[in-house]
């Protein structure tokens, strides 16, 4: 007798028969990593999909791992939203986190935020996920800090995946001396392209142009610049 979630892998195309099981802390680990990457809430079949697991083990797991996060009081909370599920910040710690994004607004930026915001100026308009790609690491805080700072703003959404895009603002044009995108150093042949972007996931370690970026600034270019300077 079959179960609606046995129909339901097979409508998504998961061969639940010959798909190798994960274990059960995997399984865990392989969601935890999932969700850091997405910047929208993700569905449960998009999951099953990803992980090749059966539907209801992703259910059963999620439910799980939002009970461990929430008994012991963790600063991350896993919760369904919008259709799918997604780790956001837990809502009593928000003073601590708008503190630290807000408070150090006239501070230097960090190279990682540097990195984040050249990616943004590049390959704009772009959605967070695909910076996180060219990156390969997780730019949620990242861009966070660019947003409360000015630098960069929302730019609509993604006529394919509907994810939000960011895309630069005057305050970052005004912060580098420019008066349009147009004089920026011309350092985009570095950046994948957005086909490229899309699997890059699978090759960050071999992919020339991704190292380029992750090698040093460029000797006429340098990273070091203070953008909050009056």
């Amino acid at each position: 007798m079959t179960s609606p979630d046995d129909n339901l892998d097979a409508d998504l195309g998961i061969d639940v028969a010959t798909a190798p099981e994960l274990e059960d802390a995997e399984l865990g680990a392989v969601l935890e990593a999932l969700l850091l990457v997405v910047d929208t809430p993700v569905t449960v079949d998009a999951l099953a999909m990803a992980t090749e697991q059966p539907v209801y083990r992703i259910v059963a797991k999620l439910r799980l791992m939002a009970e461990e996060l929430a008994e012991r009081g963790s600063g991350i909370d896993l919760r369904e939203a919008g259709g799918g599920w997604r780790l956001y910040t837990r809502a009593r710690f928000a003073p601590y986190v708008e503190r630290l994004l807000l408070d150090g607004s006239r501070s230097k930026l960090t190279r990682a935020a540097l990195e984040t915001l050249a990616v943004v100026a590049y390959r704009q308009p772009v959605t967070r996920a695909r910076v996180s790609a060219v990156r390969g690491v997780n730019v949620d805080a990242v861009m966070r800090t660019l947003l409360a700072r000015g630098l960069i703003t929302e730019a609509g959404n993604d006529p394919d995946t509907g994810a939000v895009t960011f895309a630069t603002t005057e305050l970052f044009l005004e912060r580098l001396g420019l008066s349009s995108l147009e004089e920026l150093p011309d350092i985009a042949p570095l950046l994948p392209d957005v086909d490229v972007i899309d699997d890059l996931s699978e090759s960050l370690d071999s992919e020339p142009r991704f190292m380029k970026l992750g090698g040093g600034p460029a000797p006429d270019q340098p990273l070091t610049f203070d953008v909050d300077h009056d």
